[in-house]
């Protein structure tokens, strides 16, 4: 029997026997498959943008830039650019229990509330150079509107089509929704000096030119375009189905800048909050890079969460904490797709061809049973799916950083993962690490 049918039958089996039996079919599976590499992690230091200083303690707010990496074909050799996200943001308990801010407490009941302690931070790129065994910052670029003035990472308004989270600053006062805000997460350089980026708020995909302006942004149908200049409803409106916080989390662009493949970051939230918590498949879009049209929709399974050795061990971890973090275009019509919870990060690779397309129908909101029930539900799943090929996982490289979601190829045996730091809102700094594989599995 395939893997791939053993993943989608094996959370429905209720024999305790047999769940271990597949998790040890899984490792064994896995051992077999994956080629010898190693990893080395490169020298990089986080600049610092400021301090801010709490009842509880003090907190080091640090450039972010592992939210994707890309590269451009024909730039400079060893450079590379990366893209951080909307900027410092945590939960309303980490600004509780670890700085002290007890007047945010009235907010814990407040769903998906978030706090910014840096409203003024935003979105941005930095171009990054790769030589010697350290990574440097080349320059970076704030993103900005037509108007010139440097886009937010506040959250749109909420609508009928599309669910927001609420925002609030370091006193406890809401931010004002931001129609033009982004929460920028995938990146690919096209050869012209342009950028497509992936922003999970819309979610929409946005083009920027070579000064990071943002010239126009593509949004879901439905969805109101009041106050974003550049806006333009012409994706498919089951994009609104995102999870909060979950959306356009990645992008890969084709060698002849053709197509342009994106990732849902996990299953839609469709019909309802609790598809996307049972779901077992990932959505992935090729799109025409010129118009924004989709030309194909394919899935991506997910793998079982027992199979997440790192994550189980520090505690629960069910279905809905894994993720889809990064994807790359291999030269062998393939995806690279880096699959995560936050310990544990696994690199497959996946075959693309016509052969594994969805019926158009599946891409039409109001159809009936959607992609995700038929996902949770009890009965074999039929639709076609994506095969998958495991080429590492960081459950055998114990040194590997937890919450990687950058990701390129450097050469047919050589990766390059970056971790999210969170701007360093917890602590945690910016590392790069080298996967040098012992056989050219990358092409």
């Amino acid at each position: 029997m395939a893997w791939d049918t053993i993943v989608d039958r094996a959370p429905r089996e209720e024999s305790a026997m047999l769940a271990r039996w597949l998790i040890g079919m899984y490792l064994s599976y896995t051992v077999a498959m994956t080629t010898p590499y190693s990893v080395e992690r490169l020298a990089w230091s986080d600049p610092v943008l400021g301090e801010m200083v709490f009842p509880a303690g003090v907190m080091t707010i640090r450039s972010g830039f592992g939210s994707g990496l890309t590269r451009r074909v024909g730039g400079p050799p060893g450079h590379l650019w990366a893209i951080g996200d909307r900027g410092p943001n945590m939960k309303v308990k980490t600004a509780v229990k670890r700085y002290g801010l007890r007047e945010l407490e009235s907010l814990a009941g407040v769903k998906g509330a978030k706090i910014m302690p840096r409203p003024d931070i935003g979105p941005a790129l930095a171009e990054l150079r790769l030589m010697d065994g350290k990574v440097e910052i080349v320059r970076t670029i704030r993103l900005v509107g037509e108007d010139g003035r440097p886009v937010s990472g506040w959250p749109m308004p909420s609508s009928d089509h599309l669910l927001a989270e609420p925002v609030f600053d370091i006193a406890g006062t809401q931010l004002c929704p931001d129609p033009e805000g982004l929460d920028t997460e995938g990146v690919v350089a096209l050869a012209d000096g342009s950028f497509w980026v992936g922003d999970e708020f819309g979610p929409s995909l946005v083009r920027l030119d070579a000064q990071g302006t943002v010239v126009l942004r593509l949004v879901p149908e439905n969805m109101e375009l009041s106050g974003m200049s550049s806006g333009q409803a012409v994706l498919p409106a089951i994009a609104g189905k995102r999870h909060l916080n979950r959306g356009f989390e990645a992008l890969a662009l084709s060698t002849d800048e053709k197509w342009l493949f994106l990732v849902f970051q996990s299953p839609l939230a469709h019909p309802d909050e609790a598809m996307h918590r049972k779901a077992r498949h990932v959505r992935i879009w090729q799109l025409d890079a010129a118009t924004g049209a989709v030309g194909a929709q394919y899935l991506y399974p997910l793998d079982p969460p027992e199979t997440f050795l790192r994550d189980r061990a520090r505690g629960a971890f069910d279905r809905q904490d894994i993720k889809v973090s990064e994807i790359a275009w291999l030269a062998d019509e393939a995806l690279l797709v880096l699959e995560r919870g936050s310990e544990t990060t696994k690199i497959y690779r996946c075959a693309i061809s016509e052969s594994y397309a969805l019926a158009p129908e599946h891409l039409d909101v109001d159809t009936r049973p959607t992609i995700e029930q038929l996902s949770a539900g009890p009965d074999e799943f039929m639709l076609p799916t994506l095969h998958k090929q495991l080429l590492m996982t960081s459950d055998d490289a114990s040194e590997l950083a937890a919450d990687l979601e950058g990701m390129i190829v450097l050469s047919p045996t050589e990766l390059l993962l970056v971790n999210d730091n969170d701007f360093g809102v917890e602590g945690v700094e910016t590392s790069f690490w080298k996967v040098i594989f012992h056989a050219p599995v990358l092409v």
